[in-house]
């Protein structure tokens, strides 16, 4: 049985994402990925303006006249998101958790997937897989996929993205879209990514908070860890402490910047505190004018 208040939950997402994706995402999502090749349409008389090398030279010598094959791409995709699920990512400082914010990021990928007939799938995982749901078409797999992210409950607290990429390598033998939905706390795994992004299309999306930037000036805090339950205890007002706390913020935003680079894979940067929706049209664009 479906608790009521996530079922409100799932209502309201799809609602608010179905305008974003008629309103904002119309045509972006389906220029930005490629399908998964061509395939052959038909064979027809050249005419003035015709590549050369789409010649049928069997047909043009039994017909005498030159006639080119034609072919289209084929649109199908599968996406599938990876999504980080680990304590840290039950955590925001503001209106929304990184967790909330990767849910309305993924539904909005999701219904502009299915609206171009494309197949989505969902992998949720922390310091182990925790869920997979293969790849399927339609509104109701997506609503489905929405109500995993909204409620299900980890068994793990830690992150290993390692352990997600294995898994999907061993289920996964077609190449996909793959979104990677992470705060990326996690030990180097630039090698299995690298591997990744050569079977498939793999973008990284990085979830934010504005607390790990900077800390208000506001006396002592004590500050735990999510993920190992560490805490450490700091004076805030101390303008040194905050300094040393920024660069350490600044310097886990360019490791993962350089982890994803040297690795091959497209990052989108996502805040808790902006809208979602601003960083993924940039990216959607800059893929197109790529494309």
């Amino acid at each position: 049985m479906i608790p009521p208040d996530i079922l409100k939950q799932v209502r309201r997402i799809e609602i608010f994402t179905n305008r974003i994706v008629n309103e904002t995402m119309a045509g972006r999502y389906e220029s930005a990925f490629k399908g998964q090749g061509v395939e052959f349409e038909e064979v027809r008389e050249y005419v003035p303006g015709d590549e050369v090398r789409s010649i049928d030279w069997n047909v043009t010598a039994r017909t005498g006249r030159p006639h080119i094959k034609r072919f289209i791409e084929e649109r199908e995709l599968t996406v599938v998101f990876l999504v980080d699920l680990s304590r840290s990512m039950a955590f925001g400082s503001g209106e929304r958790l990184k967790k909330r914010v990767a849910t309305e990021l993924c539904a909005v990928l999701a219904f502009s997937a299915i609206k171009n007939q494309d197949r989505v799938g969902l992998l949720l995982f922390t310091d182990r897989v925790e869920l997979f749901v293969p790849p399927n078409k339609g509104s109701t797999h997506v609503l489905w996929v929405i109500r995993e992210l909204l409620s299900f409950e980890p068994k793990g607290r830690g992150t290993d993205v390692r352990v997600a990429l294995d898994y999907l390598a061993r289920v996964l033998h077609r190449r996909a879209v793959v979104f990677l939905v992470s705060d990326f706390f996690c030990d180097d795994t630039r090698v299995p990514l690298t591997i990744a992004n050569k079977r498939h299309d793999v973008i990284a999306v990085h979830i934010v908070d504005p607390r790990q930037d900077e800390l208000p000036p506001i006396g002592w805090l004590r500050l735990e860890d999510n993920e190992t339950g560490e805490e450490l205890a700091l004076n805030s007002s101390h303008a040194g402490i905050r300094r040393d706390y920024e660069r350490w913020g600044a310097s886990h935003r360019d490791q993962v910047k350089d982890l994803l680079q040297a690795s091959g894979v497209d990052l989108v940067e996502v805040r808790t505190d902006r809208p979602a929706i601003d960083p993924l049209i940039r990216f959607l664009r800059m893929r197109s004018l790529r494309r």
